[in-house]
């Protein structure tokens, strides 16, 4: 068993924030410790102790400043490094979905982000979901759409995100096929019967097809290198992996269907056809599935 495996939860916890504060923070007292996870001035010591005696090389301390600093060339032993993960827990903080207490800068940065509309899920209707995916149940929701408001029996069997909204991916029993729901339209919502489905049958949501980006055609080659380097591609090129259901929402999100000018565009889909063509052989497939299954199990079998 690793050394990691046998310390506490805890104890690992508090050596992961060692490391935090040395990368991120470019210092660490053992005030830090106490106050963040209010322990003894003994019990940091040992944690500092402890820390040094495992990766000493990434610590050291500094009398003048009164503080341990990391070393110039420090590799972190127990926190694993990630800008993105720090950037989406500073917007999560500026959105309050996370709290103060979770981000352990002493002095948080100067920051600031653009005004996000918000859509709010009811949370009464994301459990009555949650269960309805669990047990494989028949919600009824009355669903406001763009074109009516009318009662619909679905079947849902995920959630998926795209990048604006929450959606539920469920079997639509009046259409016969599977469909995407917005959350937020969902005015009234109750529980219904068992549902009669096969979520396999869902080819959208069970093929992954992989997305091939590039710098837009017309971009001069200063203007390709600055995108190649926004989106870290490799060889000019970015592979980007994504389910069949929702390659249609990045698309329209990056608005790789339209003919912009080059530098609105920035990027282009080089197997645009490729995936569309995919989507709608996968709608096929799916259509060919559930007439077979209800052929199989007679004119008794109801959705």
């Amino acid at each position: 068993m690793a050394d990691d495996e046998r310390r506490p939860w805890m104890q690992n916890r508090r050596l992961e924030f060692i490391e935090w504060k040395l990368y991120w923070d470019g210092a660490l007292n053992r005030s830090d410790l106490e106050n963040t996870f209010s322990i003894s001035t003994p019990q940091a010591s040992v944690d500092i102790r402890q820390y040094r005696e495992i990766a000493g090389d990434n610590i050291s301390y500094n009398a003048t400043e009164k503080a341990f600093l990391p070393a110039p060339g420090i590799k972190p032993r127990f926190l694993t490094v990630s800008a993105d993960r720090l950037l989406i827990q500073l917007r999560a903080w500026l959105t309050g979905a996370l709290p103060r207490r979770d981000l352990w800068f002493k002095a948080m940065p100067s920051i600031d982000m653009a005004p996000d509309l918000a859509r709010h899920v009811d949370p009464d209707c994301l459990r009555l979901v949650l269960q309805a995916m669990a047990k494989r149940e028949v919600l009824e929701v009355r669903y406001q759409s763009l074109t009516n408001d009318r009662w619909r029996e679905i079947a849902p069997h995920a959630l998926a995100f795209d990048g604006y909204r929450w959606h539920v991916r469920a079997w639509a029993c009046d259409r016969d096929d599977f469909r995407d729901f917005v959350l937020t339209r969902i005015v009234e919502i109750k529980a219904g019967a068992a549902a009669v489905f096969d979520p396999d049958d869902d080819i959208e949501w069970k093929t992954k097809t992989k997305l091939l980006l590039a710098p837009h055609h017309g971009l001069n080659e200063q203007q390709s290198l600055a995108i190649q380097r926004d989106f870290n591609m490799i060889d000019g090129r970015l592979e980007v992996e994504v389910r069949l259901s929702m390659a249609y929402y990045f698309i329209m999100r990056m608005n790789l269907d339209l003919d912009l000018k080059p530098s609105r565009a920035q990027i282009c889909l080089e197997n645009l056809q490729q995936v569309q063509s995919a989507i709608e052989e996968a709608k096929e497939e799916s259509c060919r599935r559930i007439a077979s299954r209800k052929a199989a199990s007679g004119p008794a079998s109801k959705a």
